[in-house]
């Protein structure tokens, strides 16, 4: 039994675990199209990079990954699994390039491995809850993102921010990389997307289902572009 005051504790803890930039899933190796936009000129400064990210983060997370991975908590909270195997289809479904599609199903798979190898299965839920459905073959990351947030009893609302924040993160470090960009450049985006960033996750627990679906035709041009660039730090 957990002593009284610290699930809570245990609960953000994990969520920082499941969020940090060191957490063993390969998620440094993919730049979601970013990469492609250096190369093109479409982003060449920490300006024209905040405008790429606020875009992304509007017409794609908000759309897309953040109002799904809400659907997909509630799903893994009420033991739904046609519901949690349906949300991970519709996601597969959305990524418009191979690379993008290899992306999720690589960093699921990744996610699945580690978390197996910590032992965080169903029996580690509190005393008194039943079991939760099997995962579905091959999920995408978002699916083991909100089964992980599950387990660890991560609340909703936490378990999207941390999300978005370590996308955001995980957008910053690429543009470290390859734009380049300083890292205090770096953090002056921070401090620019933070309120954006809970927004967008206000906006993702707004939205019907008939609402849904990303409209970032700039970001599948240049993944798919990046599949054939001549230089690459990237795998998408």
């Amino acid at each position: 039994m957990t002593p009284t005051g610290q699930g809570d504790d245990l609960a953000l803890l994990g969520l920082l675990q499941l969020v940090s930039p060191a957490l063993p899933i390969g998620a440094f190796a993919f730049s979601q199209g970013l990469e492609s936009a250096f190369e093109l000129g479409w982003v060449n400064d920490e300006a024209s990079l905040g405008d790429w990210l606020e875009g992304v983060l509007e017409d794609g997370l908000t759309r897309c990954e953040l109002p799904a991975l809400a659907r997909l908590h509630a799903a893994w909270s009420e033991g739904d699994g046609a519901a949690i195997a349906a949300w991970d289809a519709w996601l597969a479904a959305n990524r418009e390039t191979a690379e993008l599609a290899a992306e999720d199903a690589r960093l699921g798979a990744a996610l699945a491995r580690l978390l197996g190898s910590l032992a965080l299965l169903p029996a580690d839920l509190p005393e008194g809850e039943p079991a939760l459905p099997a995962l579905p073959a091959g999920a995408g990351y978002v699916t083991l993102f909100a089964w992980a947030a599950r387990v660890r009893g991560v609340p909703l609302r936490p378990a999207l921010l941390g999300f978005a924040w370590a996308w955001l993160e995980n957008q910053l470090a690429v543009a470290c990389k390859a734009l380049p960009l300083g890292h205090t450049a770096a953090q002056r985006l921070v401090e620019r997307l933070r309120p954006a960033l809970v927004a967008a996750v206000d906006e993702a627990l707004a939205l019907p289902d008939d609402a849904l679906g990303p409209a970032l035709p700039g970001l599948a041009l240049a993944s798919a572009l990046h599949e054939t660039q001549y230089s690459r730090l990237f795998r998408s």
